[in-house]
């Protein structure tokens, strides 16, 4: 997180903002971690402010790992011995059971707060169940809990991440444009510079992305103006960045199925010129990227 500009906000709109939340790792940004020497600086500013530091946590051991192999004094610490200080430096921590913990439905809530807490469980217990469940069958809730521990292990966050530089080298080789250093969860493209002829109110992230599916059924995720583009009056501007994130499940695919992938990407890659811009047919009010409708422009 930019401190810097965190300490800015907070010194003029502070009683706007209930809590700060850092996601680790940073999904729309690359899948790029979060240094502890961040996070701490982070929580001395939510400090001064008396604001509580929260982590959008679901990909919290590849982050671990990053610190592990990235950030010095840490090469020789577990690395759950490094998320119990990322942990301990937050009031609270979301999870989506779906990324990191290796289950297939789920997530869960942490907080310092005992009263804030309870808060929750009573609205859980209204909404989606007992808090020894949740809402979930036992069996999801023992996957998770199995998760957690083997998400932590070494020789599968190593080979895990590993495989993700595979994919991103081998597609920066052949000239695509991807975001680097490579995260640990997913290899992004820039699709705005490898569809550069299409303005970014055209979508060119949804455009690479349906080119993808159709090319040869690799799914991928837009994230730029149509998840971001929106304001709230209704009016549009083209986010920051176009990227098209290439995800890939855990314990799932093989390295023939990473080279297919590539295969695909690069097919695509020489006819991108070719490709027309999208535009949208359908959106609701709000997280239109989830169920907005396209269709293309001829």
């Amino acid at each position: 997180m930019d401190v810097a500009a965190l300490d800015r906000l907070l010194a003029e709109r502070a009683a706007h903002v209930p809590l700060v939340m850092l996601t680790v790792t940073n999904n729309s940004g690359g899948g790029q971690p979060v240094s502890l020497a961040n996070i701490r600086a982070v929580r001395d500013v939510c400090d001064r402010y008396g604001k509580p530091l929260f982590l959008d946590a679901c990909r919290f051991a590849e982050n671990a790992w990053f610190i592990k192999t990235g950030e010095a004094g840490y090469a020789g610490v577990p690395v759950a011995a490094i998320v119990r200080e990322m942990a301990a430096l937050a009031d609270g921590m979301t999870m989506s059971a779906k990324k990191d913990p290796l289950a297939n439905i789920g997530g869960w809530l942490a907080l310092n707060d005992d009263s804030l807490a309870g808060q929750c469980r009573t609205l859980e217990i209204l909404t989606e169940g007992f808090p020894t469940y949740g809402g979930l069958a036992g069996r999801d809730l023992e996957a998770i809990a199995q998760g957690l521990t083997e998400c932590t292990d070494h020789d599968y966050l190593r080979y895990r991440v590993r495989s993700i530089a595979y994919l991103g080298e081998a597609l920066e080789s052949a000239g695509v444009p991807v975001v680097v250093p490579f995260g640990g969860h997913a290899v992004f493209i820039d699709a705005r510079a490898m569809l550069a002829h299409l303005d970014p109110l055209r979508y060119p992230g949804q455009a690479l992305a349906c080119a993808l599916y159709e090319e040869g059924g690799v799914r991928a995720c837009e994230i730029g103006t149509v998840m971001f583009g929106l304001r709230p009056d209704g009016t549009e501007a083209p986010a920051a960045m176009d990227l098209v994130r290439l995800a890939v499940p855990r314990r799932t695919y093989t390295q023939s199925h990473l080279d297919y992938v590539i295969e695909v990407v690069t097919r695509v890659a020489d006819r991108t010129g070719e490709l027309p811009g999208m535009r949208i047919v359908y959106q609701p009010r709000q997280l239109r990227h989830f169920t907005a409708r396209f269709a293309p422009l001829r």
